[in-house]
């Protein structure tokens, strides 16, 4: 990491390199705003006008504090799931204050509790806790599941398969993620949104059989959802890894959505960014390729 001239206003971002951070460095760049990327490997820092690039970890936490100084606002998005996901976040919470930042927007999760369903969404509430304690300005984004992510529920042959019920989530775009993101970082001075947690979602929830009907009538391959008992669900993903607190994970996104716990939908994106979120249909009509591995 170089010398960075003394600058309040920048911008920390971090997850630069993966789906949402990457959308909102570049919307900063657009914008003509200074930011400071800090990411875990240079070699894949996106090279965008105003910005420069620190390395450093969340778990390197003198590094971090390097990476941090003069920062002024810090996007902390959250760190991929991991048993020690909450001791990164925190770790890295700790060096952001020690740099002297003076606000942190946490990229959360919707309806984030200490006994939340979805287990992956506990990390963020203990997360959101410990932020609110240090004292820093805070603002708290949960998005609901991600509509990117839909066509990776879908297996090759065209189903869906979980225990989520009829329960309902508003599937949220990333675009629609970062967007409400922007709109939070580039108002740091009037303080509106410190102390805010918003919830981000898409415009409407929908159970994984309106879902899939949704996606069958739009690319005219015949998906279709098969619920599951829990224990089905837990069988079901052990093909797939043989870590427990993966398993649990995956299995508790869909036991989320029976319990009701996602079904949530919220004006929030349209309130910071001005446009409505997307559709299932407008998600499709920007990526037609979505479901080219489904077979049927």
């Amino acid at each position: 990491m170089g010398e960075f001239e003394l600058d309040s206003g920048v911008i920390g971002v971090t997850g630069a390199t993966g789906a949402v951070g990457q959308r909102v460095a570049a919307s900063l760049a657009r914008q003509g705003l200074r930011q400071r990327l800090i990411i875990r490997d240079l070699n894949r820092a996106p090279e965008l006008p105003g910005t420069e690039a620190a390395m450093a970890s969340y778990l390197d936490s003198a590094t971090f504090t390097r990476a941090a100084r003069d920062v002024h606002t810090l996007m902390l998005v959250s760190a991929t799931e991991a048993p020690d996901r909450v001791a990164q976040h925190l770790t890295a919470v700790d060096a952001a204050v020690e740099a002297g930042v003076q606000r942190i927007v946490y990229l959360s999760f919707l309806n984030a509790a200490a006994d939340a369903t979805f287990t992956f969404a506990r990390d963020h509430f203990h997360t959101e806790q410990y932020i609110k304690a240090t004292g820093v300005r805070w603002t708290f984004l949960r998005p609901s599941l991600y509509l990117d992510g839909v066509p990776g529920f879908v297996d090759d042959s065209g189903v869906v398969r979980g225990p989520a019920a009829g329960g309902r989530t508003a599937w949220v775009a990333r675009e629609d993620v970062a967007a409400a993101a922007t709109a939070v970082l580039t108002d740091a001075q009037s303080g509106a949104h410190d102390g805010h947690t918003y919830d981000l979602t898409g415009p409407e929830a929908l159970t994984l059989g309106d879902t899939v009907s949704r996606l069958s009538r739009l690319t005219g391959k015949t998906i279709a959802y098969v619920p599951e008992t829990w224990e089905e669900a837990l069988a079901s993903r052990r093909t797939l890894s043989d870590e427990d607190w993966r398993i649990l994970g995956w299995a508790s996104s869909y036991a989320a959505i029976a319990a009701g716990e996602l079904d949530t939908v919220s004006p929030a994106v349209s309130d910071l960014t001005g446009r409505p979120p997307q559709s299932i249909e407008g998600f499709l009509r920007h990526h037609p390729t979505a479901l080219a591995h489904v077979e049927i």
